[in-house]
């Protein structure tokens, strides 16, 4: 096996820093709106669609700066990422008996498939 290039690695250590920062973020707005009174799913697509947008600036600012970003195309691989998170989720819960931890094993796997969407098909390098 390879090792990544210096700069690989460091992308990839600003993603999962932006990951965190986004993680805390949706989940903060989302405990947040359901403290408020609102309704568990209204809550859950409220904090989706903000997280969404704070992503977008997160991705875009910290990690793949230099890059140009497409938010249409951000938009549609964010609502791809949310099925095929529910399809994983799904398949890991038939093997794995912890709710928590077919959503931690789910948010993991589909983290890495999410790093090459963002990298290769909406943030691209912009020309020199």
């Amino acid at each position: 096996m390879l090792p990544l290039p210096r700069a690989r690695l460091m992308e990839l250590w600003r993603y999962y820093q932006a990951a965190i920062v986004n993680t805390v973020f949706g989940l903060g707005m989302y405990s947040l709106l359901v403290w408020q009174g609102l309704n568990i799913f209204a809550a859950q697509l409220i904090a989706h669609l903000l997280g969404t947008a704070f992503n977008y600036f997160t991705y875009s600012r910290h990690v793949f700066r230099g890059s140009e970003p497409a938010k249409l195309r951000f938009a549609a691989s964010y609502a791809a990422n949310y099925l095929i998170g529910l399809g994983t989720l799904y398949c890991v819960s038939l093997v794995v008996a912890s709710p928590y931890l077919a959503g931690l094993a789910t948010a993991i796997l589909v983290s890495f498939l999410n790093f090459f969407i963002l990298k290769y098909l909406i943030f691209s390098r912009r020309a020199a």
